[in-house]
């Protein structure tokens, strides 16, 4: 483990949907700097858990504390998505959630829109402060365009990119927020071998050189292992283990609740 202060709290959640229960009181802790991974068989409430993180769902039961650099802490349940965005939680989807008929650069630029301060006069005119808050939101984004390694693509259409680069685009826009905690939904689903080991690297340099602390869903359990300080596992929305990747991987709750998955050829 990276750093010992708890940024992100998970006390007792409980989500239901109807007669469905997706999280059972679910509690852990994201600490400062680290790379924690979520597993568990599909259906377990991994993407459910990111969603209440990041207030697309409120849950029934409990608490979800986000504590910033100033030591304040803020209640998610209570607040609007674009709220729990501006104070610096971003995330990317397990399905691509771009605007296909936009250029990447305008893609990026629109994850920019938490940081704009323009108002309905200043954006009519486009001169003085509201050009100068442009440019810079402009630099922003070349330099989130060069740390990803997509210059060329910057003004191509993002629904005729391959998917892998589509992959890259939504990491590129998550960053554009400029997020002290990023949330990753399978950022490497659908890709070859090539693509995810460029996405593992983007992703450790991302945690690594930005300093930004990394909640990673991924089914590709060799992934999981290499780059993460942490794992928490959950099976029937409810968390089974939790630990070091060694610890979980051996960890017999885990290794029964994978029993029968493809995955668990690459996880014992």
């Amino acid at each position: 483990m990276k750093g010992l202060k708890s940024r992100l709290q998970v006390r007792d959640v409980t989500l239901h949907f109807g007669g469905v229960t997706a999280l059972a009181n679910v509690s852990l802790d994201v600490y400062e700097g680290e790379i924690l991974a979520i597993i568990g068989p599909n259906g377990a409430g991994k993407t459910s858990l990111l969603n209440c993180i990041s207030g697309l769902y409120r849950p029934q039961k409990g608490s979800i504390r986000f504590i910033d650099r100033e030591g304040r802490s803020h209640e998610l349940t209570r607040m609007r998505p674009h709220q729990i965005a501006r104070l610096g939680i971003a995330r990317t989807f397990q399905n691509i959630e771009l605007f296909r008929r936009m250029t990447v650069l305008d893609n990026l630029m629109l994850g920019r829109h938490v940081h704009m301060r323009g108002n309905v006069f200043t954006c009519a005119f486009y001169w003085g402060r509201q050009q100068k808050e442009e440019i810079a939101h402009r630099e922003r984004v070349e330099e989130i365009i060069d740390f990803l390694e997509i210059e060329p693509i910057r003004y191509k259409v993002v629904g005729a990119l391959p998917y892998g680069l589509q992959k890259r685009v939504e990491l590129g826009r998550a960053l554009a927020l400029d997020p002290e905690i990023l949330l990753l939904d399978e950022p490497m689903a659908g890709m070859n071998v090539e693509e995810k080991e460029d996405m593992a690297r983007f992703i450790l340099d991302i945690n690594e050189e930005r300093g930004i602390t990394v909640v990673l869903i991924e089914h590709d359990m060799g992934v999981v292992m290499d780059i993460s300080d942490r794992v928490v596992a959950l099976d029937f929305g409810r968390v089974i283990a939790e630990g070091s990747p060694d610890e979980v991987r051996s960890n017999e709750l885990v290794i029964k609740a994978y029993l029968g998955d493809k995955s668990l050829m690459a996880f014992v």
